[in-house]
């Protein structure tokens, strides 16, 4: 199925007017479809795969945005730290130290954002609440990072009340522990994709993860 530009166009004027940032989530998609969508003025992408992110960058823009939005181990963190412009779903201190430390050796600072276990399903990587609440004064000493935000995934249901309240949990995390992260103002939540995304939004979503609806859907 090829993209829809028209498609592409319409949810992205959706999410910038309710003052959110709309991730094109590319992962096993070609790179002809993320140049359609590159053309069209998009510029942040999502990849969940090392290998993959790895592959496509070199062949693609430089001015593309990559975020890492699958789940990472901490042996692969060394290949994306020097590409990614943000980290989303980081699910442990582990985790943070060792992507402080890959950033050292590149020089950087990475964005990141820490992953809140709020779906029922037990297969969600991400903090409880307590542990989230454990960790926050700990983050200031890890330098080379920077923590934006929170980021979650709702349930896999079809009860919208379900998954409103899930995200409304997530936002109320986020404003709880607003001082604690690197940004002034609001901090990032990135929630909401394909089948949810319209959901989020309303619930103060900043940050959309979106990938069937944009490309269609994967093999």
């Amino acid at each position: 199925m090829p993209v829809s530009v028209a498609n592409f166009l319409r949810i992205k004027k959706e999410v910038e007017e309710a003052g959110a940032l709309l991730v094109a989530v590319s992962k096993k998609k070609p790179i002809e479809d993320i140049l359609t969508l590159y053309k069209q003025g998009q510029r942040d992408f999502g990849e969940n795969y090392v290998q993959e992110l790895i592959e496509k960058q070199p062949l693609l823009p430089a001015d593309i945005r990559w975020h890492f939005i699958g789940h990472l181990q901490r042996n692969k963190v060394k290949y994306i730290v020097p590409i990614c412009s943000l980290i989303q779903g980081v699910d442990s201190l582990a985790l943070l130290d060792e992507i402080n430390k890959q950033a050292i050796r590149c020089n950087r600072t990475i964005d990141c954002l820490l992953q809140v276990h709020i779906a029922q399903e037990e297969t969600k990587f991400g903090f409880d609440e307590a542990e989230l609440a454990s960790i926050m004064p700990l983050l200031a000493a890890r330098k080379n990072v920077r923590i934006l935000g929170l980021m979650g995934m709702a349930s896999f249901t079809a009860e919208e009340s379900q998954i409103r309240a899930e995200f409304q949990h997530l936002k109320r995390i986020a404003t709880q522990h607003a001082a604690y992260f690197s940004l002034t103002g609001t901090p990032v939540v990135s929630m909401g994709m394909s089948g949810d995304y319209s959901i989020a939004l309303k619930e103060g979503s900043t940050l959309v993860r979106i990938g069937s609806l944009l490309f269609g859907a994967r093999q």
